[in-house]
């Protein structure tokens, strides 16, 4: 057994402890050692994490405090319906939510959520319930806590239009209510990354409607994902920003490159927004093929994409 597998084991060894002493003697988290990220990505790429953690959010706050006292990397993801992950794989540990649906609660027109559950989960719990504003979320992947992070949205809605407030957990570890307002909610973007705050759980301010018409809205807009993009490929959704007064998918489009490959990674013939795992792609081909799409797309019309991906693991991280 190598340094760095000693040091990892001693690191789960630790938490289990930790989270015995706090949880009464149960350790409730899973802690997986060298676990496969494509295993944990839509892309279905990634290599391993030191140790991969599947905790509650009470769970949360303290794996956070240790790791911030043990110098320990520390990154919370949430189904990995948004990243590209380095096949070197990632350092420290990785920890996700618990997706667990006895985490949504209904009062009159608001939803409270854990954020571990998923963004379509909770759609069709408010779709249930007769509340409307979350349909646009029916089809997004992604889990309540990575769709605050970066204000998700979806046929012209976004989450920063449903949202009242999150509960958070900051870098010391310490729990703290935070209006929506405050999280300066913008395209893609939020404050919640630069603080280094873990959401926790969000509240939703729903309007009241028939489920059935809320139903078929869902419904509607299924059909619209299914005509118009990928989803029988793996992939991360639009892999690219909307740049102001374009669509990624259109300059791409111009650009000569629907279809092209890097390896086992193609710009989707389908819609030219997303790139697309044709199912044997590494992590390294899409980058690559996303690094190029960039290139030839500012050559053919003096516009720089940005990645809505995030890189993971990737020397230089996210581009801008």
């Amino acid at each position: 057994m190598n340094n760095s597998e000693n040091l990892c084991n001693s690191i789960k060894d630790e938490l289990e402890a930790l989270l015995k002493e706090e949880e009464g003697g149960a350790c409730t988290a899973q802690i997986l050692l060298k676990e496969p990220m494509r295993l944990h990505t839509t892309f279905r790429v990634g290599g391993p994490a030191d140790l991969f953690v599947t905790a509650t959010p009470s769970a949360a706050a303290k794996i956070r405090q240790y790791c911030v006292k043990k110098d320990v990397p520390f990154l919370v993801v949430g189904r990995g319906s948004n990243l590209l992950v380095s096949d070197r794989g990632l350092h420290g540990v990785v920890l996700t939510l618990e997706n667990d649906l006895e985490g949504i609660s209904v009062e009159g027109q608001e939803i409270m959520v854990s954020a571990g559950i998923t963004l379509a989960a909770v759609s069709r719990v408010a779709q249930q319930y007769g509340l409307k504003g979350l349909e646009f979320a029916s089809g997004i992947p992604g889990t309540v806590g990575g769709g605050v992070v970066m204000n998700a949205g979806a046929y012209g809605q976004e989450i920063r239009d449903v949202l009242t407030k999150v509960t958070v957990c900051t870098k010391e570890g310490d729990l703290q209510e935070v209006p929506a307002e405050e999280l300066r909610l913008s395209y893609r973007k939020s404050i919640i990354p630069e603080r280094e705050w873990i959401v926790l759980s969000a509240v939703f301010s729903l309007e009241k409607d028939d489920p059935e018409k809320i139903r078929s809205r869902m419904e509607e807009l299924a059909v619209r994902r299914k005509e118009k993009q990928p989803l029988e490929y793996a992939s991360a959704g639009s892999t690219f920003k909307r740049p102001e007064g374009h669509f990624a998918g259109k300059l791409i489009e111009e650009a000569g490159l629907r279809g092209f490959a890097v390896g086992g990674a193609m710009v989707s013939e389908k819609h030219c927004g997303f790139v697309i795992n044709t199912g044997d792609a590494t992590a390294d081909e899409i980058y690559r093929l996303m690094m190029l799409v960039r290139e030839k797309v500012r050559e053919s019309s003096g516009i720089l994409l940005e990645p809505e991906v995030k890189l993971l693991g990737f020397d230089g991280g996210n581009h801008s």
